[in-house]
């Protein structure tokens, strides 16, 4: 069979021509590899440059490396954070005609880490119920939207920052389904193999002395059950309200909007003696202060970085002379956001030299100068000013983690 690259973009297979494919992936030559953390994977998987990208590159059989391919395509049109999909390679062989296993290719995910690179020191609880978080709230989009993972764990899963926090992105969709509602018995399923799985690797790595000694691997297995418990019922719950308090009803949407969600669809019903409105949050999707940020200024962000940047926006543009909300002649708020953009985001961004940005995106960048800010400005007792903090960052903090920074190129 002669060799086949299914690919998203017609761009790629121009590109990926130029790799090894008549060799195995374990036995491909340095000058085709990029030295970056991998997490642990059932399946032989390199990282590779193919252009100006970075690839991952993942051997398995043609059915299931077709499947997982169609699979993340769906989680694409659906929003949902996984990997982006790129092509599958079929018909592979090696000099002597023996045939190769095909292998899945998506993109690398800029500033991700897999979550054994980051217990290579030992990572302190609070950190690591952040990941749970991330996980959780990953796990209840998937479910969201009809999707059964069937091997939601730590090693599936690949950790970017988020503003103090952590984004997770699915890695390994081989093992899902897709339906167009999931059951609860799919749904707890799917989260009891998480828990079981999650127990499983931090007692790997309690074997291996990489985990904080308070931490129970049990315990924290189960703990992913109960924030996922949380905020499912926060998200899909009843809601029933005397009559006349429509209030109720904007301050259980403002705070899913808190938690980052949009209800796209709702159902409202009166009772039949009219004493009472029963409230039904239909569709909720994620990244309701992503979709907010994006709209106003064209910054692509995760979720908490976004909240983080719209704070900021909001207290910079009641500073603006023709600020006035309400009023049909003062500048539109999309107007005064791309005038934040221009004259604060981008030259405070920049003013930090690339090679010291390491992994960090420019809203990460921008919401650590936030934070220094803050805490400088509550130092001195009054606020000592944007600059002042960028330059303190740069000569104080940056140097002493220079050391476990990569720099990577970063677009602001």
């Amino acid at each position: 069979m002669a060799l086949q690259i299914s690919a998203t973009n017609p761009e790629h297979p121009a590109l990926l021509l130029e790799l090894p494919w008549h060799l195995p992936l374990e036995e491909w030559p340095e000058k085709h590899l990029v030295p970056l953390p991998r997490g642990i994977s059932r399946h032989v998987v390199r990282y590779a440059r193919a252009g100006d990208e970075v690839i991952a590159v993942k051997e398995l059989a043609e059915r299931p490396a077709l499947r997982e391919y169609e699979l993340l395509r769906d989680l694409d049109r659906l929003g949902i954070p996984a990997v982006d999909p790129l092509a599958v390679v079929t018909g592979r062989t090696d000099a002597g005609d023996a045939p190769l296993e095909p292998v899945l290719i998506t993109r690398h995910l800029g500033g991700s880490m897999p979550y054994r690179s980051m217990f290579e020191t030992t990572m302190r609880p609070a950190t690591m119920h952040r990941l749970m978080d991330a996980l959780a709230v990953l796990l209840v989009r998937l479910h969201l939207s009809g999707f059964a993972w069937g091997d939601c764990s730590l090693s599936n899963t690949l950790f970017r920052r988020d503003a103090g926090a952590y984004a997770a992105y699915l890695v390994d969709a081989e093992t899902g389904d897709l339906h167009a509602q999931l059951s609860t018995g799919q749904r707890d399923y799917d989260l009891d193999l998480a828990r079981v799985n999650i127990s499983g690797e931090l007692l790997d790595l309690e074997a291996s002395g990489a985990l904080h000694p308070s931490v129970d691997p049990i315990e924290f297995g189960m703990e992913i059950c109960a924030r996922y418990g949380r905020l499912w019922e926060e998200l899909t719950r009843t809601s029933v309200y005397p009559a006349g308090k429509y209030h109720y009803i904007e301050r259980r949407i403002r705070r899913l909007n808190e938690l980052g969600f949009d209800v796209a669809e709702m159902q409202i019903q009166h009772s039949s003696n009219g004493d009472t409105v029963t409230f039904v949050p239909k569709v909720v999707d994620a990244g309701h202060h992503q979709r907010q940020l994006l709209r106003l200024t064209g910054l692509d962000t995760e979720e908490n970085q976004a909240r983080r940047l719209l704070s900021d926006l909001e207290s910079w543009m009641a500073t603006q002379d023709d600020y006035a909300p309400g009023d049909p002649l003062a500048a539109r708020p999309e107007v005064l956001a791309h005038r934040w953009v221009r004259d604060v985001f981008r030259p405070t961004v920049r003013a930090v030299p690339l090679e010291m940005r390491g992994s960090m995106d420019a809203a990460e960048i921008y919401h650590e100068l936030l934070e220094h800010r803050w805490y400088l400005s509550e130092r001195a007792q009054h606020d000592i000013g944007l600059d002042t903090a960028v330059e303190d960052y740069i000569n104080n903090i940056l140097p002493k983690a220079r050391e476990t920074l990569q720099p990577t190129p970063s677009a602001d």
